[in-house]
């Protein structure tokens, strides 16, 4: 936190920023977390090679980091940003921590156990329908026809997009958002907040498939909302829409 608003950022291979801030952070989280329990750290800011061998070499247990989910915010001096921790086992996750210090929000999961917002449990509540729904949707990957149904058809209230897909599936478990839609997410992105919403009661999918867990960890969609109704509705209105723009196109 010392950084923030001091720190200047580079543009990485894939785009994304990179700040002094996120080394500093991973190799901190390297350090600090075989030390609660005995397993290696992938971090986002990691080699791809690296990421890759430390995934197939430990099913046994892995920590997987995002060091700052949400550079860009926090380079920028916006207070949407979180670190997002998880402990995998067998490629799912069994714990999950997503912290954001700005916000003053700590949400955490253990699979089987619950999930919780700074020590209040989370349960899934009575979701808003469909037509009232706050939709977390990132435009930036999704398929082109999909991204234009969306925008010319869509079923829910209001869309928003905040720059941290962490904060994203945080805000779905506890009822702030009601939907969500990325195209790809990586491992990082996603392996504490599926956790979390699911824990929460709430349900999630790929684009391609319901068995989320199957997909592959390094470029995976998300189909999820907060609930098991809610979700429901959202998934068959984005196959129905996805499924009219093949046939118009035959």
């Amino acid at each position: 936190m010392p950084r923030f608003l001091h720190v200047t950022a580079e543009i990485k291979p894939d785009g994304g920023l990179l700040t002094a801030a996120d080394i500093a952070a991973q190799q901190a989280l390297m350090q600090f977390l075989p030390e609660l329990a005995p397993f290696p750290v992938l971090g986002e800011e990691m080699t791809d090679d690296d990421q890759h061998r430390l995934w197939e070499e430990n099913q046994d247990g892995l920590w997987v980091v995002d060091p700052i989910d949400g550079t860009t915010n926090f380079a920028h001096g916006l207070p949407c940003f979180a670190i997002s921790i998880a402990l995998m086992r067998a490629g799912r996750p069994v714990v999950g921590i997503i912290y954001a210090p700005l916000l003053g929000d700590c949400f955490t999961a253990i699979s089987g156990q619950g999930a919780w917002h700074n020590g209040e449990v989370l349960c899934a509540k009575e979701a808003r329908p469909l037509a009232q729904a706050m939709a977390a949707i990132s435009m930036k990957r999704l398929p082109a026809d999909l991204a234009a149904q969306v925008t010319s058809h869509r079923p829910f209230y209001a869309q928003r997009s905040f720059g941290a897909s962490t904060l994203d599936w945080c805000w779905l478990a506890a009822g702030r958002m009601d939907l969500m839609l990325h195209g790809a997410q990586k491992l990082w992105d996603f392996a504490a907040g599926a956790l979390i919403l699911q824990e929460a009661g709430g349900c999630v999918a790929t684009l391609e498939t319901d068995d989320f867990w199957s997909a592959t960890p390094w470029q995976r969609s998300v189909l999820a909302a907060r609930t098991p109704a809610l979700f429901a509705q959202w998934r068959e209105w984005v196959h129905a829409h996805r499924l009219s723009v093949i046939n118009a196109a035959r």
